[in-house]
């Protein structure tokens, strides 16, 4: 018998984690001086209650749900992928071929062409990591680390050698052409009378990351490739005696982590720059892990830990910008998030499962 019930694993420990992080980040903030109530109304101000704001929010969400699903998939396989930003730094690549060397008559089809140029590059990038895994015993995590590096040189030669306009003294592509730009919120929800979303990132890419939860979730647990991945995850020997290759289910599952990863350049690249440029993730592959675990690799709550970290950022710029409150001290949250979250996962978890032992014994 589970010592908790799914319900409060899945909602009353993430949820006190959250609250142990908020009451030490604001005691941070009135360390250095300042208002910690007025901090957050300002955050939930910037970040919440404008359409502007809903924007930045939505699309730095957008990033963590893709980097976020990456990590979770991984997860799954027992396998810690880490390098989502490498990943994403080599599907902007592909992006960038698929909408500047071929001719796409309306956006729709670019998207979709775009998606299979991202995917595919994310992949192949999580390959070489994985058959290292899975054939030589190499750690995941030190190959996929080095590859970030690796993905962040190379980039880096190809657009300032070889993509890069002539005469141009900017590290980055031209701009893709017109009819592949994506719609963005303000095109989709403006009205001739009220602007919506003025000046804000978020576009179409949104939705396609929603899709994908709710994909990863069909995959993971109503097929049989999740089913091999998810027993692979739980007992290598168990899924070894089952006939499940340890081999091809950490090949299939870092392909699929990569491509998820390398999906978030549709929103950074065809999105929002309209290019390829240098930094374009701006570690996003990093915070991923940070929603995998506060998410509980779980696709929903990836979704909801991609919006909380999305209002992190944003309500981090407004504070930023209107407060003394350095930009460094969003990290600082950031970090205490996914502290307790993640590595003081047991410190909450356990006094809740002897209340929840307790409360059964009074039943009984």
């Amino acid at each position: 018998m589970d010592r908790m019930p799914h319900w409060a694993d899945a909602v009353l420990v993430p949820l006190i984690s959250l609250i142990l992080a908020a009451i030490l980040s604001a005691l941070v903030i009135i360390g250095i001086g300042e208002d910690p109530v007025a901090a957050f109304n300002l955050m939930v101000e910037g970040a919440l209650m404008r359409s502007a704001g809903w924007g930045y929010t939505l699309y730095y969400a957008t990033n963590f749900m893709f980097t976020g699903l990456a990590v979770a998939v991984a997860f799954h396989a027992r396998l810690f992928n880490i390098g989502g930003e490498g990943q994403a730094t080599l599907g902007g690549l592909g992006v960038a071929l698929v909408l500047l060397y071929i001719p796409w008559p309306h956006w729709s089809l670019a998207l979709l062409a775009a998606t299979l140029g991202a995917a595919a590059f994310g992949a192949i990038w999580a390959f070489i990591p994985a058959y290292l895994q899975a054939k030589r015993g190499s750690h995941i995590v030190i190959t996929t680390i080095m590859f970030n590096f690796i993905a962040a040189a190379f980039l880096n030669y190809v657009l300032v050698n070889l993509l890069r306009p002539q005469g141009a003294m900017d590290p980055a592509t031209e701009k893709f052409p017109e009819a592949t730009h994506l719609p963005t919120f303000r095109d989709m929800f403006s009205s001739a009378e009220t602007i919506m979303f003025r000046g804000a990132p978020a576009n179409v890419t949104f939705f396609l990351a929603v899709i994908a939860c709710l994909v990863v979730w069909l995959l993971l647990w109503r097929t049989r490739l999740g089913y091999e991945i998810r027993a692979f995850g739980h007992s290598e020997s168990a899924a070894k005696y089952a006939g499940i290759s340890p081999v091809r289910i950490t090949v299939i599952a870092m392909l699929i982590s990569g491509a998820l990863a390398g999906m978030m350049a549709l929103n950074t690249t065809q999105g929002e720059s309209e290019r390829l440029i240098l930094n374009a993730t701006e570690g996003a592959g990093f915070i991923g892990i940070a929603v995998a675990l506060m998410g509980r690799s779980h696709p929903f709550g990836v979704f909801l830990a991609a919006i909380l970290f999305g209002f992190l950022f944003q309500g981090g710029a407004e504070l930023a910008l209107w407060t003394n409150i350095p930009r460094e001290l969003i990290v600082v949250i950031q970090a205490l998030v996914i502290l307790f979250t993640g590595a003081l996962d047991n410190m909450v978890r356990m006094p809740l499962e002897r209340v929840f032992l307790a409360l059964r014994r009074k039943e009984g």
